[in-house]
Parts: C-alpha cells; sequence; structure tokens
C-alpha cells in the first residue's frame, strides 16, 4: 500500500509538470524554439500568489482585500496571476518574435529568439530576487489540510483538483487545435509558416495567441503549485522546468500528449527517486531515464523524427 500511495502522490506531481511540459511543447511545435521564459512565467504566477495571498504586492492589497475580502485573497491571487502573466507573455513575444521576425527575418531561427528568452527569464528572476530576495517564502494553503482517503489510500483535494484541472486543460487545448478554425491557423504555422502566410494565416496575429496559451498554462500550473506545496522561491521555475524539459522530451518533442505522458513519468519517478534514495539525488534518475531512452530512441516515446511533421 505504501507503494501505491508514493504512485498516487507522483501522479499528482506529475500533473503540474505536465501543463509546464505542454506550455514548451506547444512553443517547440509552433515555433521550433526553446523558449526559456516558461520557467519566469511559471515563478511569477506562483510569486503573486503568493504576494497576494500574504498582504505583498507591489501595488498593495487593500484594493484587493476591498473586493474580495480576507478569506478570499487566494482568489485575487488567482486572477493576478493570470492577468500578469498574459501580459508579461505578450511583452516576450513581442521582443522573442514579432521585432526579432521584423528586423532580421529569417536570421531569428532560432539562436535569437532563445537567446531573448533566455535575457527575459534572467531579468524576471532578478527582478523578483529585487523585492522579495532569493530564500523561500511560504503560505497557508487556502484548503489547509483537506484530504480524504479510499481504503488506506490518502489523497489531497488540492492535488486531485490540480491533476484533474490539468488533464481538462489538455483536452481542451487538444480538442481546439484540432477541431477549430485557430487550431487550423496554429497547425499550419507548426507545419510551414511561410506557406501558411501564403493561404491567408494572419501569422503575426495568430503567434501572440500561442504565447498567451502558453503563458496561461504556466500561470494556472504555478497558481496550483503555491497551493498544493505553500513553498516558492525566485528559482523555483527554474526547477520546475527543467523537470518538465525531461518530461516534454521524454514523451517526444512536439507532440502534446507524449508531454502528458512524459509529464506524468517524471513526476511518478521524482516522488519514488525521493522515497527511495533521498532528495539529493532525485535528478538522477529522471535524467538517466531520459538519456537511456533517448540512447534508443532519440525521439522520445511519441515523438516525430521532424519536430514540424504532423505533431498536433
Amino acid at each position: 500500500m505504501l507503494l501505491l500511495q508514493q504512485l498516487i502522490n507522483g501522479l499528482m506531481l506529475g500533473g503540474l509538470y505536465v501543463m509546464v511540459a505542454v506550455a514548451f511543447t506547444l512553443i517547440i511545435g509552433m515555433l521550433n524554439f526553446l523558449n526559456f521564459t516558461i520557467p519566469a512565467l511559471f515563478m511569477v504566477a506562483a510569486m503573486m500568489m503568493w504576494a497576494s495571498m500574504t498582504g505583498n504586492l507591489p501595488f498593495g492589497n487593500e484594493t484587493l482585500i476591498g473586493i474580495f475580502g480576507e478569506a478570499n485573497m487566494w482568489i485575487a491571487g488567482i486572477i493576478v496571476a493570470i492577468v500578469v502573466v498574459s501580459i508579461a507573455s505578450l511583452i516576450i513575444e513581442r521582443f522573442t518574435y514579432r521585432y526579432m521576425k521584423a528586423k532580421y527575418g529569417d536570421a531569428t531561427e532560432h539562436a535569437l529568439p532563445l537567446v531573448s528568452s533566455l535575457g527575459f527569464l534572467i531579468m524576471f528572476e532578478h527582478m523578483v530576487i529585487s523585492a522579495y530576495g532569493s530564500d523561500p517564502l511560504t503560505v497557508i494553503s487556502p484548503f489547509g489540510d483537506a484530504t480524504f482517503s479510499i481504503g488506506s489510500i490518502l489523497f489531497s483535494y488540492p492535488q486531485v483538483i490540480s491533476l484533474i484541472l490539468s488533464l481538462g486543460i489538455v483536452f481542451t487545448l487538444h480538442y481546439i487545435i484540432r477541431r477549430t478554425k485557430l487550431g487550423r491557423a496554429l497547425r499550419a504555422i507548426a507545419e510551414r509558416p511561410e506557406t501558411a502566410t501564403l493561404m491567408g494565416v494572419d501569422v503575426l496575429r495568430i503567434v501572440p495567441i500561442v504565447y498567451v496559451i502558453t503563458g496561461l498554462l504556466c500561470a494556472i500550473s504555478g497558481v496550483l503549485f503555491t497551493i498544493n506545496y505553500t513553498t516558492v522561491d525566485a528559482y523555483i521555475g527554474d526547477t520546475v522546468a527543467t523537470v518538465a524539459i525531461a518530461g516534454m522530451v521524454l514523451g517526444g518533442l512536439g507532440n502534446v500528449w507524449g508531454a502528458v505522458i512524459g509529464g506524468l513519468i517524471v513526476g511518478i519517478l521524482e516522488v519514488f527517486s525521493i522515497y527511495i534514495v533521498g532528495a539529493d539525488f532525485v535528478k538522477v534518475p529522471i535524467w538517466g531515464l531520459l538519456l537511456i531512452i533517448l540512447i534508443f530512441k532519440p525521439t522520445g516515446l511519441f515523438g516525430h523524427s521532424a519536430i514540424g511533421k504532423g505533431k498536433f
């Protein structure tokens, strides 16, 4: 039963990694570069959630307390995190894709967006450090120790909600990509942006939507992480994104459902690694498994040899 409990805990943790892994997958699949601002957006969302719930917002908490009341500041934190991260995503899109594309054209593939996104990551981290320091910050979960049990297996309500919500968001995203006009435009850009433009797809209008979607995934996962684990810091995005990248590559670059499976696998593996060998060596089994799989299947479990072909 103890091993089954660890498996459940791993699935719950993996649910958070799923959304970050899918965020990486969307950017790589659509625009074919690794967006280093994703860990920064996750961290900003987590910090905004913490700041809202503890009265440490840069612009003050009085207005939000007047609207939501002190008992419901976690709801205000969700809204603040989503709004801030969405705006940040649009700013990042402007300077990692739109401005670079307009000024340098094809020279932006793929180093300039990658380097500029890395610059945003460093900038956001140091802005947070300047405001709140680099030490871990804690918050009291609005749900307390809300748990239920099935037999001898213990479940946390926030963790179950997080897993269900993350999978629900991925299902919704998959439906949008496969069944809607926006999804067809996104898949056309993923296949070949130049051809999509010739077919009438407004690439410069669609790409910001990709950034906002990835920002929303990061915001929701950052909020859920804060509620579930109650401890955040300026580098929490790096920690989570490192594991999420492993899950994304494990599942297969550019494959949304591969990112889901990969995220759940690394969540389970992390929990079992902590249980068996301790937290100090938790990254060794994750990246060791990744390296072994890449040796025998370089595209990951469900990946394609060509990142831009038929992945959605």
